[in-house]
């Protein structure tokens, strides 16, 4: 009798407890990031992007912008790895500026490990530095095609190769500092290409330690500039014990990682399909997490009421894991204005588009917050 009476204690406490932070966050309906996230203008549309910055993002009080740059930039440390029409440092000078002006954190991607290859095209880095590919036996197709022999999505650069890491940090550093941030994203999801067997540096050696320890070496490299690493976290989900699959969760072990990388990353969760709670893991394994819907509208809004919920139900030293919401777009720039305005749409699509979903999002946030 008395070990049941201390465990209804317990319960009754527990309950007490419980009821006591849900009062005392009742009152906090704001979230530290209201993001966005798109593929960097061109250089011809900047003034344009300019605009919808702050004509649109700014009255939805968006504070956090992330651009995907990747190769999209005048590169002085390395012109070699430029795009053809890249943006130049007064084209950046922009968006800071506009940025700035409406309090906006303005935070650059460069795709790292992953990434390096898209449907029958390598990427600008191996291209110019093929050495640094980790399977170069495996040869890119004349039309590409998944799912493959080769198991061929996109190609990776090998983490342990010994000069990989000076270009891609001079990247790296110029990036940051031409765009005057204080944080920087280097993608890593969808990395299927890991440690492979034919590697002479990687064969043999544990996914998840080879992923961590790419993490952490540029998670260090930012930290010794007072800059914070952010990343995709599918690779850290296990996607065969949570049911989530390869795209949105590692099939190759990599998730082990998850308990090897520095707390201080920021984890960008995406789910597109379902809107799946595995922000609750990543706050509950000490990172701050954000989630991030891409076109669907109805998960946009369900994401955002769990992530209000997060915050108001957890206790105060787990709360501020829970950061906020990222709308994710997969195209440039410009054809998302040209969604937005109406200049080109999908006739057969008229519900899940990016636009739904960003405007969905944000309206959303804005009723969570009265």
């Amino acid at each position: 009798m008395k070990a049941k009476s201390v465990s209804i204690f317990l319960f009754c406490l527990f309950l007490f407890s419980a009821q006591l932070v849900l009062s005392q966050n009742a009152a906090d309906k704001t979230l530290p990031v209201r993001g966005f996230c798109i593929g960097a203008p061109q250089t011809t549309e900047v003034d344009e992007f300019v605009k919808f910055v702050a004509n649109e993002l700014a009255p939805r009080k968006v504070n956090t912008l992330i651009l995907r740059v990747d190769y999209n930039y005048d590169f002085e440390s390395h012109p070699e790895l430029r795009d053809p029409t890249p943006l130049t440092k007064a084209d950046v000078k922009k968006l800071v500026e506009v940025c700035r002006a409406n309090h906006i954190r303005l935070i650059p991607q460069i795709n790292l490990l992953g990434h390096q290859s898209w449907a029958e095209k390598v990427n600008k880095l191996l291209e110019v530095y093929p050495e640094f590919d980790e399977t170069p036996q495996v040869k890119m197709p004349e039309k590409y095609v998944w799912p493959n022999a080769d198991g061929l999505y996109c190609k990776s650069y090998c983490p342990l190769h010994p000069e990989v890491h000076a270009v891609v940090f001079d990247l790296v550093d110029e990036i940051c500092d031409v765009f005057e941030t204080d944080a920087f994203h280097a993608g890593m999801d969808e990395v299927f290409y890991i440690g492979d067997d034919k590697c002479p540096r990687c064969g043999g050696r544990d996914k998840a330690e080879l992923f961590a320890g790419e993490v952490n070496l540029i998670r260090n490299h930012l930290a010794g500039k007072n800059r914070q690493l952010w990343i995709w976290g599918d690779r850290l989900l296990d996607g065969k014990t949570g049911c989530l699959g390869m795209w949105e969760a590692s099939m190759n072990n990599t998730h082990r990682a998850i308990d090897l990388i520095a707390k201080d990353v920021m984890i960008c969760d995406w789910h597109y399909e379902r809107p799946d709670l595995t922000a609750v893991y990543f706050a509950i394994k000490g990172f701050n997490v954000v989630t991030c819907p891409w076109r669907n509208p109805e998960n946009a809004v369900k994401q955002t009421q769990d992530m209000f919920r997060y915050r108001a139900a957890s206790p105060l030293e787990m709360k501020e894991r829970f950061q906020g919401m990222l709308q994710t777009v997969w195209s440039g720039a410009g054809q998302f204005m040209d969604e937005y305005y109406g200049r080109k749409t999908d006739l057969k699509e008229t519900r899940n588009t990016q636009t739904n979903c960003f405007k969905a999002l944000f309206n959303e946030i804005e009723a969570q917050s009265r």
